[in-house]
Formats: C-alpha cells, sequence, structure tokens
C-alpha cells in the first residue's frame, strides 16, 4: 500500500510540474475550468503531517481564507475552479503552516476576463505565433484537462477546424492561407457537469522568400594585426536564410588550396586546419561557421590571402582575411622624451591622448587583463560569475529572446571566454521555492545579467530585477549588467531606482552586427564582467588553467514548455 502512495505521489509530482505556472499574473476566461497550483516537492510530500496548506484570497486588504464550495475547492497543491468567475478576480497565496509558524509559498494575481458573447474567443485572451511559409509546425492545446480522453474541438475562426480531435495541430507546410485564429477547446465531465478549459491562438504565416533571399557572409573583408609565433584564429559565419540549406557549403581557402579538418588528436596537429562548429538557429534565421586555425604564425602566412567562401546553387559570397605585422617595438628613450615635451607644450594633444583613451578603454582594460592574468574571482567564496534574468513566461512573438538568453549568451561566455552562468530555467532544479531560489543563486553569483526587453516588465523575471536592485543599490553585494535586447519604449514602467544604475554599465544588442564574438558587444559585456585568466584551447573556447576550473559547461537543451494557462 505505501508504494502505491508513493507512485501517485510521484504522478502528481509529474503533472504538477508540467501545468504549475510560474507567471505571477494569469488571465483565464469566466465560465471556466481553471486551477492555481504550486510545485510541491517530495520533501513536502512526505512531511505532509507536520504542516497544513492553506490557501487564501485578499479582501478589502486582508488575507481571508478561502473555504471548500461546491464551486473552489482547495487541496493540498491545488485551487480548483468549477468553473471561474469574474468576482474571483485579485490576488492569491498559498501558505504552509506548523502550527507556530506561517510562510507564504507563492502569490498570483488572477484576472477573470468577460468572455465575448458574440465571438467563440476573447481577443485579451490569446497568443501570437508568428512563423515564415513552408516550414512545419504544430499548435498545442492547453494541458488544463483532468483526463488523458477528454474531448477535445478545433476551431479556426470561430469554424469547426476539420473535424480535429488531437491535442497538437499538425502543420507539414506551412502556407499563408494557414494564417487565422485558432481555437482550442476541451470539455471535462466533473460530478456530472461538463465545464470547458479553451486556449486561442493567432498564427500569422507571412510569404517566406527564402529561395530567394541571398546567402552572405557575416563582416568584410578585413585585415588582421598579428606576429610571428602567436596563434590566430580566423572567423567566417555564413547567413544560409531562414531554413537550414542542405547544398549550402562554407569553407576556408588557401592560395586555392583546401586546408586539413582540424583533428582531437593532440599528435595529429596540422599547422593551418579548418574546424567546423555547429548550425546556429537564431529565431528564424540560420547560420553555419568555419573557424581556421593557425597554430603558430609564420613569415610565411603574412603573405598569403585566407578566402571563406559561400556556395549554393549558384551563387557565391567570399570574404578575403589577410595578416600582416603588428608594430611590437618598444617605443625609444628619446622619442617618449619628445612624446612627453610636446604634451608640455602642447596640451591639445595630451587632451587628444586622453581622449583615444577614453574612446579605447574598453580595449585597453581587456588587453591589460590578458597581459597581467588579472583574476576578480579568487576566494571571493562566490560560485557563478552571472546570474542571467530575462523574459520566461510572458509570449513573445518570437522566440529569439529566449534563443538569446539559453543559446547565445552562454555559448559565448562560457564556451569561449570560460565564465559559469547561472540561468534559472537550465540550471536550477524544478521542485523549490521560486523566491528563496531567486535570492540564493543572485547572492551566489558576482554579477546579475538582466536582458531587458518591452515584454520583460510584464513577466515574473521583473521580480529578480527588483531583488537584484535591493542587492546592488542597498546592499552593495551584486553588480549590474542591463542588456538592452529590444528598445523600450516606456521606462516609466520599470523601477525608479533602475535610474541609479550608472548608465555605462547598460550594453545594446545589434542583432547581426552584435553576433561575431570579437564584436564590440560582447567586448563591452566582457568588460563588464568580473576579470578571469584566460587561454584559448583546441575547441575555440577558454579554460581557466589557472585556476583549475571545470570549463565551460555543455549547453543544455531547452525543454520549455509551450502549455498556456
Amino acid at each position: 500500500m505505501t508504494l502505491i502512495i508513493i507512485f501517485l505521489m510521484f504522478i502528481n509530482e509529474s503533472a504538477t510540474k508540467k501545468l504549475c505556472p510560474l507567471r505571477a499574473t494569469i488571465d483565464v476566461l469566466e465560465g471556466e475550468y481553471f486551477y492555481l497550483c504550486y510545485l510541491q516537492s517530495m520533501q513536502e510530500h512526505f512531511q505532509e503531517d507536520a504542516y497544513t496548506i492553506n490557501w487564501y484570497k485578499e479582501n478589502a486588504g486582508h488575507q481571508q481564507l478561502i473555504k471548500e464550495t461546491q464551486r473552489i475547492v482547495p487541496q493540498m497543491n491545488l485551487l480548483e475552479f468549477w468553473p471561474v468567475e469574474l468576482s474571483d478576480s485579485g490576488n492569491y497565496s498559498v501558505t504552509h503552516s506548523n502550527g507556530k509558524h506561517n510562510f507564504t509559498v507563492q502569490n498570483w494575481t488572477l484576472n477573470v476576463l468577460e468572455r465575448n458573447k458574440s465571438s467563440c474567443f476573447n481577443k485579451n485572451h490569446l497568443t501570437t505565433e508568428l512563423k515564415n511559409a513552408g516550414t512545419g509546425h504544430s499548435l498545442k492545446c492547453s494541458d488544463l484537462s483532468v483526463n488523458d480522453n477528454d474531448n477535445i474541438t478545433w476551431y479556426k475562426d470561430c469554424k469547426n477546424y476539420e473535424n480535429e480531435t488531437e491535442r497538437e495541430l499538425d502543420f507539414t507546410t506551412l502556407t499563408v492561407e494557414h494564417s487565422g485564429i485558432y481555437t482550442c477547446k476541451i470539455l471535462i465531465g466533473h460530478e456530472g457537469k461538463i465545464y470547458q478549459s479553451t486556449n486561442t491562438i493567432k498564427l500569422v504565416v507571412e510569404e517566406d522568400a527564402a529561395e530567394d533571399v541571398p546567402l552572405e557572409i557575416v563582416g568584410r573583408d578585413e585585415e588582421i594585426e598579428t606576429e610571428k609565433g602567436k596563434e590566430e584564429v580566423l572567423n567566417c559565419t555564413g547567413f544560409l536564410g531562414y531554413y537550414m540549406r542542405e547544398d549550402a557549403n562554407l569553407y576556408w581557402l588557401i592560395n586555392q588550396e583546401f586546408p586539413q579538418k582540424c583533428s582531437v588528436f593532440p599528435e595529429d596537429k596540422p599547422s593551418i586546419c579548418e574546424e567546423e562548429l555547429e548550425p546556429l538557429h537564431l529565431g528564424n534565421k540560420f547560420y553555419v561557421t568555419r573557424l581556421l586555425r593557425i597554430r603558430k604564425v609564420t613569415d610565411e602566412n603574412m603573405h598569403h590571402n585566407f578566402t571563406c567562401m559561400l556556395q549554393a546553387d549558384e551563387r557565391t559570397q567570399i570574404k578575403i582575411v589577410k595578416l600582416k605585422k603588428g608594430n611590437t617595438r618598444d617605443l625609444p628613450s628619446h622619442a617618449f622624451t619628445a612624446g612627453i615635451v610636446l604634451a608640455v607644450l602642447f596640451p591639445c594633444v595630451a587632451v587628444a591622448v586622453v581622449a583615444v583613451c577614453v574612446m579605447f578603454r574598453v580595449d585597453l582594460v581587456l588587453f591589460y587583463r590578458n597581459i597581467c592574468r588579472r583574476d576578480d574571482t579568487a576566494e571571493d567564496g562566490k560560485e557563478y560569475d552571472a546570474f542571467v534574468s530575462y523574459l520566461k513566461d510572458c509570449v513573445s512573438p518570437t522566440e529569439e529572446e529566449r534563443d538569446f538568453a539559453l543559446k547565445i549568451l552562454p555559448m559565448v561566455l562560457e564556451e569561449n571566454f570560460g565564465y559559469k552562468l547561472c540561468i534559472f530555467e537550465r540550471d536550477v532544479s524544478p521542485g523549490g521555492a521560486v523566491v528563496d531560489d531567486i535570492h540564493s543563486f543572485i547572492d551566489k553569483s558576482r554579477r546579475l545579467i538582466i536582458i531587458l526587453s518591452q515584454n520583460y516588465i510584464s513577466d515574473r523575471a521583473i521580480y529578480e530585477l527588483g531583488s537584484g536592485l535591493h542587492k546592488a543599490l542597498v546592499e552593495r553585494k551584486t553588480k549590474i549588467i542591463l542588456i538592452e535586447y529590444m528598445p523600450i519604449s516606456d521606462y516609466n514602467l520599470l523601477p525608479e531606482s533602475l535610474s541609479l544604475l550608472p548608465s555605462k554599465r547598460v550594453v545594446k544588442w545589434k542583432k547581426d552586427k552584435s553576433l561575431p564574438v570579437n564584436s564590440r558587444f560582447w567586448k563591452n559585456l566582457r568588460y563588464l564582467m568580473p576579470a578571469k585568466p584566460i587561454n584559448i584551447n583546441t575547441k575555440g573556447h577558454y579554460n581557466n588553467h589557472d585556476l583549475g576550473s571545470e570549463g565551460a559547461r555543455p549547453r543544455t537543451e531547452d525543454n520549455h514548455s509551450n502549455a498556456v494557462i
């Protein structure tokens, strides 16, 4: 019997993790079945006799205990509405009590929207998915159901859609004609009555002239200053369009000859070799990258043209990279003396020098850190270099922002520069108290990276911003780095204390211009990150050999659920 109870607990745990909303504000239609729930850990299951769970609704500024009625049923970590009504709008919370102490587990604001009598949906209760024609896609029905065999019906523009009854509506190939407003309705039986739960998605399919999109290489021809004996890695990234082109070829040529492929075996290391990186899917754009690794620069390399070519069908794009000797000689003493005299005699020269130093302070600081191998992370008791706060649960027209936070940012900072990031969705095990976890992991981080966008201000991540501002301005424990991923039209919706942060701690993402690893965006971001000694390795990213760190952690796949509650 005990084994059966434990098994049922695991089933309930699995379902709760899938369904429980993390958003602080939730919209739901009147007259529909709905429930609030929180992530209940296994420790809570086995200690359920040690405390009681109470649900509250705020009434006239006071917390009022919710008692079970025929329509509203509180049970353990669930608060069910059979169905939800307009009067249910308000602030809700759930607490644990052991008879002596009460503590709040989670808070929500529930907005019950009035049903449109002339339509099958309310325009304020729909999500938007923007897709390109020619690609496959699935629309997912709401998971707010009780049984797997609940009756499901799909509607397009409020008309029954092809008698579809599956939880996912699959499109093998999208066309512009598929654009429309899709509503999924689930019928749920309960105590002899039938209730419903609906999910409405606006699908916008744009005509994608992918075959007519010109392939191009990111960046222009360039000359790189280097010196004899130094290792150089030449980067070439090609834009393939809005789908993965199987016929596209990106490769390097050295004086019209193909270089060898880089090998993982240490005994087989050619002096120049080509390394292929995994294709990158950023939003609805596809990129492919090839690295040309020069182990030790020689005089002969200075006279070569390193050519990157991108070919598909009959189209060809070329980028030429040349190496040239940099001026590495020490400044003669007489020239130094003459410079000092000129600086004294002509103040304008000194002003110009200062202006140049200010303009290139980021490059100078990074150069200084690299030469002196400065380390700000040793023995400071911190586990992470930065905690990343970004838009999580609010539905955005595209997935670019989440891709940036979960793929681009860790790929560059962790794999290329050896930093260790804490990304809540990736690194924090589910089941804990979200508020406590956020406080704990921000405390363990040397920086708080906040990826700001227009939608960020309405997401639960705004709590992470408030916590970070308190630690930065009051406790002075954490420094904040703001990444303006998308322009924000109204800063008045953000906390006023944000204006107290210095403007130099704001870094702006400029899409394709910021994508290369050596772009100004990544230099400014590294300048604001803690100094850390790094060395380049054979995989194209950096490891902290001096500190004995484990190096960049592999990226994990995003298992984010698209269920809309």
